[in-house]
């Protein structure tokens, strides 16, 4: 995968027969990590759509509704927590994982909680790296069980 490239998981509808797969966008600069999504997501019927790099994620979120956002926190050309911000800003209505395999070399030097100060920023979930595909399933379970369109609360409510 070269620098900056979207790549759209292959379309799962013909073969689940399910039309209106969850949309997700995975943002993050490891190709081991975007991989591994890659794979496991569409399994457990999502569609995934793979952006390495920030820049590739702002062009795709541009271009297509998700459902949610998996964002890494640290990315070349985004300094920190600005990738949180913007996306967040971006699309304040979809739902945001932030994810950080950050690891300080002294661990007993006061260092900054950044998965905290993302959930701060918008983040509605934040996954430390490396996670297990339990975990990230779980996190991308939650919160689109809290952040269901209006539409879909309002037929739950006639349901219920």
């Amino acid at each position: 995968m070269r620098h900056g490239s979207i790549i759209e998981s292959p379309n799962r509808e013909a073969q689940t027969g399910t039309e209106d797969l969850r949309h997700i966008l995975v943002v993050d600069d490891d190709p081991m990590v975007c991989m591994a999504i890659e794979v496991y997501l569409p399994r457990s019927n999502f569609r995934v759509t793979i952006a390495e790099g920030g820049e590739a994620g702002l062009r795709a979120l541009e271009h297509e509704q998700f459902d949610l956002m998996i964002i890494d926190i640290f990315m070349p050309h985004m300094r920190g927590l600005e990738s949180v911000r913007i996306f967040h800003e971006r699309a304040p209505a979809v739902p945001l994982i932030a994810m950080s395999g950050y690891a300080f070399a002294n661990l007993n030097s006061p260092a900054p909680n950044f998965l905290r100060m993302a959930l701060e920023l918008g983040a509605a979930r934040c996954l430390r790296k490396p996670f297990t595909p339990h975990a990230l399933l779980a996190a991308i379970n939650d919160c689109l069980a809290e952040h269901r369109p209006q539409g879909e609360l309002a037929s739950a409510a006639r349901l219920g």
